[in-house]
């Protein structure tokens, strides 16, 4: 109803401002719909823009590289669970030595060249020249891993596989870190965020490391453990970012075919020190035997345990250096995180490992923290891109 003006009875006229007052709840919908048009046209303008920002993404890059990034990142996935949960498996059934099991992780070292030789004989690929500063690099990176695969040896010797998971997700922060100090990437917000949150997870696993102790493990040992993991976490985060360095200044990212070529040869220095270490410190190949015989389901399922540790590692690292060449550290080390749930779950499963209330609070600030990584880079990147 309207009211432009209104007389006094001395004839005075007075101006009123206009007034509209709904005359039925009918109207009152309809004024309310109305209101509500502008923000969900700005939900509708966002969907449709990380829509078609997504899209730009795919058509950017062939198909082919989309298929290489999905199985790279399958096999990280799934191939460092089961790596893990062989780890404890090897202990579980009667294994003792740490140098044997890391040892078993680097004889694979032949599944990436074997992978190599249908790029030589077709003539799609020629080998990379090996340079004397290509050879340091890669010898370096060898004795690395052969360090990180002997102190996460260790730490599954004395922590149940889902504690060491979560420990090893620690890996990401260093990832961050170590990306920033030697890859040049950027330190994010989000990255910082990240170290914070996963570091609290870690420490509130040591808080509450009386409710999860194997039987025979003292307090000592399983200290001892957690130690190990957080050193082979670095130790871990510190290859992926020299890794990457060594494909942007060294490598120059050429194709794919590198990326075989780089896992082969790491894991072939890996595999020389590993086995100069067992031979020196671990008793040799007589203690494997007599691991096998004294084995709880015997040398047949000692065997599958060493074979299947070596498919599984060298297909995990292979994935993850794949992810690193075709993406980034970023991915790398979040994809790596990500497999933390997954082995934690398949160990509560599989071997019983128990779940305190304190151990899933952290492996849900842990994903909480790898949220919060993936969710600012993918942010910045945007923008950048904008």
């Amino acid at each position: 109803m309207e009211r432009d003006q209104r007389r006094d009875g001395d004839g005075e006229g007075r101006h009123h401002h206009v007034v509209q007052v709904p005359a039925s709840a009918a109207e009152v919908a309809a004024m309310e719909e109305t209101s509500s048009e502008p923000a969900d046209r700005s939900l509708r303008q966002k969907a449709a823009a990380m829509v078609a920002s997504s899209m730009e993404t795919y058509r950017s890059k062939p198909l082919s590289f989309w298929l290489l990034l999905v199985l790279s990142a399958g096999a990280m996935l799934t191939a460092f669970p089961a790596s893990s949960l062989l780890s404890r498996l090897y202990y579980n059934n009667g294994g003792q030595s740490k140098w044997i099991l890391s040892w078993s992780a680097v004889a694979g070292w032949p599944l990436p060249a074997l992978l190599l030789l249908p790029c030589y004989l077709a003539g799609k690929a020629a080998p990379t020249p090996l340079s004397p500063k290509l050879c340091a690099w890669y010898a370096l990176l060898g004795l690395l891993s052969a360090a990180d695969n002997l102190m996460y040896a260790w730490a599954y010797a004395y922590l149940p596989a889902s504690t060491a998971s979560l420990v090893a997700a620690s890996s990401l922060a260093f990832s961050a870190l170590f990306g920033c100090a030697i890859a040049k990437n950027r330190m994010r917000l989000s990255s910082l965020n990240a170290v914070v949150v996963i570091t609290a997870g870690v420490v509130i696993i040591a808080l509450d490391s009386g409710s999860d102790r194997y039987p025979g493990i003292t307090g000592r040992q399983y200290a001892l453990g957690l130690v190990w993991d957080v050193l082979g976490s670095a130790l871990h985060g510190l290859i992926f970012a020299l890794s990457e360095l060594v494909f942007v200044r060294v490598l120059g990212r050429r194709s794919f075919h590198v990326v075989l070529e780089q896992q082969a040869m790491v894991s072939l220095c890996a595999f020389a020190f590993t086995t100069a270490g067992l031979a020196v410190s671990g008793g040799g190949f007589p203690a494997m035997r007599r691991e096998a015989a004294a084995f709880r389901h015997g040398e047949a399922s000692y065997a599958m345990v060493m074979v299947w540790s070596a498919v599984t590692f060298q297909l995990g690292v292979l994935g993850g250096t794949g992810v690193l060449f075709l993406a980034s550290t970023v991915l790398a080390g979040v994809l790596n995180a990500v497999r933390v749930p997954v082995t934690s779950i398949a160990a509560v499963i599989w071997f019983h490992d128990p779940m305190s209330g304190f151990k899933i609070l952290s492996l849900v600030i842990t994903v909480w923290g790898f949220g919060s990584y993936m969710v600012g880079h993918s942010s910045t990147k945007k923008a950048s891109t904008n």
